[in-house]
């Protein structure tokens, strides 16, 4: 621990999002969201379950905002639930739940928690996905840019720092491409408009926020995995590369480059969305910072089955029963290789690929089989990979990347999206069946590497 020190003014958080954690879906006025809808359907989630009540984050923020004091944070990154605050997505605004976020934000700030608000974290008000189908209609970046002055209008005296989207890659390729998220649709054609769709409601979100709170810090939240061939063979280094368009440069080349891959867009081309002549400029914006969620790094290999692509990605995905170590290499619960390596390797892409824009690590962590005995959660493997994970990143700090926080996923076990409650991620356990909270080994290592950082 004594080698991961880092600067005064380096950020260190923990993260949740909305659905996931704050339960009370339909209390305070919530209108209901595309996740309500798909938990609900049998056969889509582990086990059935929902998150309909999730970790009672709603009612039982004091206590967890306690905690958070608990383990040092400097930082809390959340989400919005769009559906709270609009229930149906536009239209009348529902004060009860700006109330709520006004009394987290409050509590966060006289605890001296800086607060990191995302405005969408995959949870689509239901409305707007049965009116036009969501981010598959270009109608949703509209409609979010509103939502997103709303926001900035009336709790932009508390929130410094805003994050526009997260991941939209995931919420286009397993809510629309594989269908196994919200809103659960099999339709691989329109990934590319449903990834523009996106983009642009991030560059209007943006200029709404900037508009009505003239200094507020915003950025959005990318997830960046390298995409590695299985063998040096030239026809897999090649569906490599076409793995690493489809997946890590779809985003960060439109945003800091103003255009989407070539070789991807020439592949592509016949699915390409119906471009207005100044999106591209508008997606393009200065952004204050991007926000990488990094946990692994994947593999492809060539494939004539794949239709356009020609690359099948075949590392990473698959959910396993129980972390296990294979080839001598330690995999999550959730059957992700752990290679620290891998986010090394991002954040040299963004220094010295896109011009070293200011980065957060606003996703980083592992789920591991934790139990709870005698009140404590011993949680080694998940400490080695933290501290793995963050000498990477002082590491290419050191070799002059710009960096200016990290925040571990999760702040607390939740529900898992598909997987459900099988899966923990987090620094405190969660009893589902009581709301306990039990801060395990890894949160209090945690806090110790912060204490010793501000000391």
């Amino acid at each position: 621990m004594k080698e991961l020190v880092f600067p005064g003014n380096f950020l260190f958080g923990a993260a949740t999002a909305a659905y996931q954690v704050e339960g009370a879906v339909a209390e305070g006025g919530r209108g209901p969201s595309t996740w309500d809808e798909f938990s609900h359907k049998n056969g889509k989630i582990h086990q059935n379950q929902n998150g309909d009540v999730a970790c009672d984050h709603y009612h039982r923020f004091p206590e967890d905002v306690a905690l958070m004091q608990q383990l040092g944070l400097d930082a809390y990154r959340f989400s919005l639930s769009w559906s709270r605050i609009l229930p149906e997505g536009t239209g009348t605004v529902n004060q009860q739940g700006l109330d709520h976020y006004r009394r987290l934000l409050d509590a966060l700030l006289e605890a001296g928690i800086t607060p990191y608000v995302t405005l969408f974290h995959w949870d689509m008000p239901l409305r707007l996905y049965q009116l036009y189908g969501g981010f598959q209609n270009r109608q949703a970046a509209l409609d979010f840019a509103d939502y997103a002055e709303v926001v900035a209008r009336e709790l932009g005296d508390r929130i410094a720092h805003f994050i526009t989207l997260n991941e939209p890659w995931e919420h286009c390729v397993m809510g629309h491409f594989l269908g196994e998220h919200a809103p659960g649709v099999r339709r691989p054609w329109n990934y590319w408009n449903i990834m523009h769709n996106q983009l642009l409601a991030h560059a209007l979100g943006m200029e709404r926020i900037r508009e009505t709170c003239p200094g507020a810090d915003v950025g959005i939240a990318l997830s960046l995995l390298p995409v590695h061939p299985v063998t040096d063979r030239e026809k897999d280094v090649r569906a490599a590369a076409v793995g690493n368009e489809f997946m890590n440069f779809v985003t960060l080349d439109p945003i800091l480059k103003g255009r989407y891959p070539e070789d991807l867009s020439r592949r592509l081309r016949w699915f390409a969305p119906k471009f207005e002549k100044d999106d591209l400029q508008k997606i393009h914006a200065p952004v204050d910072f991007i926000g990488i969620n990094n946990y692994q790094r994947e593999f492809a290999r060539h494939s004539a089955l794949m239709p356009f692509l020609n690359a099948w990605i075949v590392g990473g995905g698959k959910v396993a029963q129980g972390d296990f170590v294979k080839d001598g290499v330690q995999h999550t619960s959730m059957g992700w290789e752990v290679h620290p390596e891998a986010l090394y390797e991002v954040l040299k892409w963004l220094q010295d690929d896109y011009g070293n824009p200011k980065v957060v690590i606003t996703e980083n962590g592992a789920a591991f089989d934790d139990r709870l005995a005698d009140g404590v959660v011993d949680d080694p493997k998940r400490i080695a990979y933290l501290e793995a994970h963050l000498a990477q990143v002082k590491r290419a700090m050191d070799e002059g990347a710009d960096i200016s926080g990290y925040f571990v996923w999760s702040l607390m076990d939740n529900f898992e999206w598909a997987t459900g409650y099988s899966k923990r991620f987090g620094l405190i356990y969660v009893d589902y069946e009581t709301q306990q909270r039990t801060i395990k080994n890894s949160g209090k290592w945690y806090a110790e590497l912060i204490r010793r950082n501000r000391a």
